[in-house]
């Protein structure tokens, strides 16, 4: 072989870039006419007057399902009766007697805590006991309905505790100079 034939050939700069022109022209070219062609195809399916595509039914469609409202503070809460307690908090447990609780109306099993006194019961179910987390799970419950549930439960079973009464609102203070 010749010494010519061995000399490779060197490509200059100006020759890379214009071979990597036209290797990447024709491509970018069909990308831009794809794209064009879905874009004019995108635009003939909307119809701007259509009064479904305003902005007011658009965010009418994408309002939030529902709202917090955050109300003023210094509304009495209603206490609930030791039944109703029972009966929303209470009954998954003691009338099954699930996980070894008292079952509701049961006298067997209920007279060795009836036994121990109202006050023991309330600062069991206050603090929890047991398997029985505190205040039946429902830290909710204000200390009052906890003590009536306890009363309607003891009681069913033949104790004869008397549930509390609920403690008057304090009287407001007239403020002086107002009407």
């Amino acid at each position: 072989m010749s010494a010519h034939d061995e000399q490779m050939t060197r490509t200059t700069p100006l020759q890379f870039v214009a071979a990597a022109t036209v290797a990447l022209l024709p491509p970018a070219i069909a990308i831009f006419l794809i794209v064009r062609l879905v874009m004019g195809i995108q635009a003939g399916h909307v119809d701007r007057e259509d009064p479904a595509m305003s902005a007011k039914a658009i965010a009418a469609r994408i309002k939030p399902v529902g709202e917090v409202k955050i109300v003023a503070g210094g509304i009495a809460r209603v206490q609930k009766t030791g039944e109703e307690v029972f009966n929303a908090v209470c009954t998954g447990c003691h009338t099954a007697g699930a996980m070894g609780a008292p079952k509701f109306g049961n006298k067997a099993n209920w007279a060795p805590r009836i036994a121990k006194g109202y006050p023991t019961l309330i600062k069991h179910a206050l603090g929890g006991f047991n398997q029985m987390p505190a205040r039946g799970g429902d830290p909710d419950l204000s200390d009052l309905e906890v003590e009536r549930a306890i009363a309607y439960m003891a009681n069913a079973a033949g104790a004869k505790f008397t549930p509390p009464e609920p403690k008057p609102a304090p009287a407001k203070k007239a403020v002086p100079g107002a009407k």
